[in-house]
C-alpha cells in the first residue's frame, strides 16, 4: 500500500531562538508523524544541539533533496544546509548570520512547494531584527512569503481551535493601517477567507467583519471608515455569494466568534486580531511558562503555508523548556489542509 501521507517542509527558523527545539518536540509525538512525513530544513548540527538540549534522540536522515526524502517514508529526513555555525551564532541573541539562515530555509522550502516536490511548509519563527541586520528586506514571513510566490494579495489567519481570526492590515503603523483598510483590500481579504474555510472543510463558512473604529464607527459618529470602505467591501462579498456579515465593534464580535456564531472574523487591524486570539489561545504551560497551541496560516498564497504562533522567544532558547503544542497544532492542521487538496 502506498503511502498518502504528505510530505512537509519543515522550517528550522532562526538557529538562535527556539524553533529547533519545538521542532525535535513536535516530532517526537506519534500523532505528528502518523499524517506526515516531514522533512526539516535546516542545519544539522543545530538541530542535534537542540535534541540534545532536549534530552531526545533525533534519529535525522540527512537528504540532499525532497526526492530522496520521498525514499524513505518512515524516516525523519533533515535537508541539512549546513548554513549555521553553531559556534558563531549563540543562542538568546540577535545575530544576522541567523537571519540569513533563517531566510535561506524558508527560500528553500517555498521553491520545493511551487515546484510541487512538498505538499506544504510549516514554519518555526524567525527574528525580524535579525532579518534587518542580514539586509533581509522584507519584515518577516508573510511578506517574504508573498514576494517568493510573486503575489500581492495575502493575509495572516490565526487559528487557535475553533477561532480563527484573519487581518487586513499586519506589519505597519496604526497611522498607516488606517490607510491600508480599502474596499478593495477588505473585499480581498473575505474572498481569502471564505477561500480558506473551504480548503478546511466548513461547511457553513460564515464570516464577521469587525470594524476599525470603536463601537465600528457609530454610524459615521466616530469615523467614517466603516460607511466608505468596509461597507461597500462586504456588500460586494455578500453580491459574491459569501455569507458575511458586519461590521461589528472590534470589542464584542470576537466573543461572538468563540461563542459559535461566526465561523471567522476578519479584523481590520493587527492588534484586534491578535490581542483576542492570544488572550484566548496562551496559558499557563510548565513552571508558570505561557505556552499556546495558536497556528497562523497563510492565506493568499499559491503553495500551503502554516506556522507557529509564537516568536523566536530568546529568553528560554536553550534551556529545553520552550512549549512545542504550536508546532504540533501546524503541522497537524498543514497535513489535514494538504489532505484536502
Amino acid at each position: 500500500m502506498s503511502d498518502t501521507r504528505p510530505l512537509l517542509a519543515i522550517t528550522m527558523g532562526d538557529p538562535a531562538g527556539v524553533g529547533p527545539e519545538v521542532i525535535v518536540g513536535a516530532l517526537a509525538r506519534r500523532r505528528v508523524r502518523a499524517v506526515c512525513r516531514p522533512l526539516v530544513i535546516g542545519d544539522a548540527r543545530v538541530m542535534r544541539g537542540a535534541a540534545g538540549t532536549l534530552g531526545r534522540p533525533f534519529p535525522a536522515q540527512v537528504v540532499e533533496s525532497a526526492d530522496e526524502a520521498r525514499r524513505f517514508p518512515h524516516r525523519l529526513c533533515l535537508l541539512n544546509l549546513n548554513n549555521a555555525d553553531p559556534t558563531a551564532i549563540p543562542r538568546g541573541r540577535v545575530n544576522p548570520a541567523a537571519g540569513r539562515a533563517a531566510a535561506d530555509y524558508l527560500e528553500k522550502a517555498v521553491a520545493l512547494a511551487l515546484a510541487g516536490e512538498v505538499a506544504g511548509v510549516v514554519t518555526a519563527p524567525l527574528n525580524k531584527e535579525a532579518l534587518r541586520l542580514a539586509g533581509v528586506r522584507h519584515p518577516g514571513h508573510t511578506e517574504m512569503l508573498a514576494s517568493l510566490c510573486g503575489v500581492s494579495e495575502v493575509s495572516m489567519l490565526l487559528v487557535h481551535g475553533e477561532m480563527r481570526v484573519a487581518h487586513v492590515t499586519t506589519h505597519v503603523s496604526v497611522r498607516e493601517a488606517c490607510d491600508q483598510v480599502t474596499p478593495h483590500r477588505v473585499l480581498a481579504v473575505i474572498r481569502l477567507v471564505d477561500r480558506a474555510l473551504q480548503q478546511m472543510g466548513l461547511p457553513r463558512r460564515r464570516i464577521a467583519v469587525g470594524g476599525l473604529n470603536p463601537h465600528a464607527g457609530e454610524a459615521g459618529l466616530f469615523g467614517g471608515e466603516e460607511l466608505h470602505r468596509i461597507i461597500p467591501a462586504l456588500a460586494d462579498a455578500i453580491s459574491e455569494g459569501i455569507d458575511a456579515v458586519g461590521p461589528f465593534p472590534p470589542d464584542t464580535v470576537f466573543a461572538r466568534q468563540r461563542a459559535g456564531e461566526f465561523d471567522a472574523v476578519v479584523a481590520m487591524l493587527h492588534d484586534h486580531g491578535h490581542i483576542a486570539i492570544k488572550t484566548v489561545g496562551f496559558t499557563r504551560g510548565r513552571a508558570g511558562r505561557m505556552r499556546t497551541a495558536g497556528v497562523n496560516v497563510t492565506l493568499g498564497l499559491p503553495i500551503l503555508r502554516t506556522s507557529v504562533d509564537h516568536g523566536t522567544a530568546f529568553d528560554i532558547a536553550g534551556k529545553g523548556v520552550a512549549d512545542p503544542t504550536s508546532m504540533v497544532e501546524a503541522i497537524m492542521l498543514a497535513a489535514e489542509m494538504a489532505g484536502r487538496g
